[in-house]
Order: structure tokens, then C-alpha cells, then sequence
């Protein structure tokens, strides 16, 4: 499949700043496909789109579009030829222009009936026939978002590009939304890059996502991917929100307050051939997702209930543990414990990994799996 959408070694860096807002980041997106910018406040992800859509120029590196260079150190192709379409996170729709003088607003080059066919099809896409001569502040912020996103689908571009685009909306409208959002991209097989700092709108929306830290790439993958094999300890803390527990390899099990794991069951991220070659031992933390803790009600146990979120579908407790540690418990709502009360974890059939210290790992590799 070719790429819509290709990245390879974009550095930039504002004046004035020691460091670079993004350093040389690569990746291909397919066409069709969905790509999140995952990260932090200032992890440069909004600068990244910003090169994307040709508001700020790269100061090293290449970006194509559909196959054609748009930015590089001989070439640089202004925002409007760059057949991209752009969702504001305030939404940016004109206040005296009523949806479908919005809508038509970027189609002003085409023939009257073109317009015309191309606002109905916008319209119909989002679903809000007979809304077409309301001005957006008649609209709810939902509603003002899904004509922000028509708007930049109606010309048909090669690429939108997203802005944390549910960010100004309430809990509600963004999860319907987000579906929404990824159903009409899909419908119109368009290509797009959204930056947000939420993993659960991320792994919803996107085919892929990129975590990013620092200007720099983490790790890009599928959802699952990230979520369920984690190439560094930023993006197992990020993305999965995962409990940490202190680790230190004896022999062939790893040592915790908790208890003793096999070596057989932990996944290493880090160099298998180093790991069984070497004679240090190593020392780190194994990651134990919130899912996979699960508190038993035992009296005679040493963990402490010290709080309970009830979530609806599920409860999320914190545990401490007898070294003061608080874990994380996600259990279904049918596991009520009280506050204050013992349990012992069941861990008998927990997916671990494990992260080494700098320190004790000077070869760090690709996650490889041991069990």
C-alpha cells in the first residue's frame, strides 16, 4: 500500500530554544489509514503538524505528500497547494457565515453546481440535513465540530490533519464524537494525522499511533502493539498507565516484595543475548498492568485497601503494599472491598515485562519475548 503520507529525518528548532521542538522524526503513513500523535504537553507533537500542513518550515529533513516532496532543503510548498485539509481545536468556522457558506468557503474555485454537490455530500456525511443555513454560534459544539471536519473534507484534499480536535467538547459528546470522526474518514477513505494527549481517544480512533517525548519518536505501532509491548518505560508509564514493581534477578527468577517470577514469564526489554551472557545481575521493574492485579480478601494478608474509585463498569482500588508502594487494581464492579481491609494479589496469571535499569543494561534492544 503507498504511503499518503512520509516523514524522514524533519528536525526544527525555534529560536531561542536550547533544544529542538522536534528532532528527526521519520514514519510512513498509509494511505487511508489514521495516524495519532500521542504525547505530553510540549512533547512537539502540535509542532509536528504544524511542518505537516506547511505553517512552519523544517529546518532538516523531507515531507511528502501522496507521493509528491513538499518540504525539503531545496523545496518549500506554501499550506494551500498542499491538498490538506485542517480541524482546529477551537473549530475556526466563520461567525457570520452560515453552515453551508462555511462549507462552500474552500470550494470557491469550482463551478456553482460543483459547490453545490459537494456542500449536500459534506452535509449529508456529518448528518445534519436541514442545519444548512444556521450560523455556528446556533450550533452546539459538537455539531460545530463535525462541520469544521466537512469543511476540510469537502475539497476532497489528500491528507486532514487534526488538532486535538475533542478537547474543547464535555466527556459525553467526545466519545461519541470520536467514533464518529473515525467512521467518516473511513467512509471517505481519507488519509489523517491527530494530535491528541489522550491514549484512550488515540487507541480509538487510530490504525496507528506514535508516541512521542521530547521531540523525538518513542515507538509507533497499532494500538495493541503499544499497549501490549511497550519498548520503553515511557510509553509502558503513557500509554498503558501501568503499575511498576522493583525487580532483581536472581539466578533464573526475578525477586519483588511480592513475590518470585520465573524467568519464563517476563518479557525483557532488552538484550536477550546480553541478558543470558552476562554475569551481572540485573536489577529494574517489571510492569504489571491495572488488569492483571487482582485483589483477593484475605485477613491474614499484607496488602492494604487504601482507596476505591467506583468507575461504573469497573472499580479502580489503590493497594499499598508493606514497602508503602500503591498499586492499581481495575476490577469488574462484581469485586467490591472495602476500604482498610487485607487482600493478597493473584498474579498467577499476569503478563509481565520487564525494564532494566540504565545502569545494569548498556544494550538496549527491541522488546523480545521469553515465554
Amino acid at each position: 500500500m503507498s504511503a499518503s503520507l512520509s516523514l524522514v529525518g524533519v528536525s526544527h528548532q525555534f529560536p531561542g530554544c536550547p533544544v529542538p521542538a522536534v528532532a528527526d522524526v521519520s514514519f510512513d503513513l498509509a494511505s487511508g489509514d489514521i495516524l495519532a500523535l500521542l504525547g505530553p504537553s510540549g512533547c512537539g507533537k502540535t509542532t509536528l503538524l504544524r511542518l505537516i500542513a506547511g505553517f512552519e518550515a523544517p529546518q532538516g529533513g523531507q515531507i511528502t505528500i501522496a507521493g509528491a516532496p513538499v518540504s525539503n532543503h531545496r523545496l518549500y510548498v506554501p499550506p494551500e497547494k498542499r491538498s490538506v485539509g485542517m480541524v482546529f481545536q477551537d473549530f475556526a468556522l466563520f461567525p457570520h457565515l452560515t453552515v453551508a457558506e462555511n462549507l462552500a468557503f474552500g470550494l470557491q474555485r469550482m463551478g456553482k453546481a460543483v459547490v453545490d454537490e459537494r456542500v449536500q455530500e459534506a452535509i449529508a456525511l456529518i448528518g445534519l440535513q436541514g442545519y444548512e443555513q444556521r450560523y455556528p454560534h446556533e450550533l452546539s459544539g459538537g455539531q460545530q465540530q463535525r462541520v469544521a471536519l466537512a469543511r476540510a473534507l469537502a475539497p476532497r484534499p489528500n491528507l486532514v490533519l487534526l488538532d486535538e480536535p475533542l478537547s474543547n467538547l464535555d466527556v459525553q459528546v467526545r466519545v461519541a464524537l470520536r467514533q464518529e470522526i473515525r467512521e467518516v474518514l473511513k467512509a471517505t477513505g481519507t488519509s489523517a494525522v491527530f494530535v491528541t494527549h489522550d491514549q484512550e481517544e488515540a487507541m480509538a480512533i487510530a490504525d496507528q499511533v506514535a508516541v512521542m517525548r521530547s521531540g523525538q519518536l518513542e515507538q509507533q505501532g497499532t494500538p495493541e502493539d503499544l499497549y501490549q509491548e511497550p519498548t520503553s518505560r515511557f510509553v509502558a508509564e503513557f500509554v498503558t498507565q501501568a503499575n511498576f514493581l522493583a525487580a532483581q534477578q536472581r539466578g533464573q527468577i526475578w525477586e519483588t516484595e511480592l513475590g518470585n517470577f520465573s524467568m519464563e514469564r517476563v518479557q525483557c526489554v532488552c538484550n536477550t543475548l546480553w541478558l543470558e551472557d552476562s554475569h551481572t545481575a540485573l536489577s529494574g521493574d517489571l510492569m504489571i498492568r491495572q488488569e492483571d492485579v487482582v485483589p483477593v480478601a484475605d485477613e491474614t494478608g499484607d496488602i492494604v485497601v487504601r482507596d476505591r474509585q467506583f468507575l461504573g463498569r469497573e472499580y479502580c482500588y489503590m493497594l499499598q503494599t508493606p514497602s508503602g508502594q500503591i498499586l492499581r487494581a481495575r476490577t469488574s464492579s462484581r469485586t467490591q472491598l472495602a476500604i482498610g481491609n487485607t487482600v493478597r494479589l493473584d498474579l498467577s496469571h499476569v503478563t509481565l515485562r520487564f525494564f532494566p535499569d540504565s545502569a545494569t543494561s548498556p544494550q538496549p534492544a527491541e522488546a523480545t519475548s521469553r515465554m
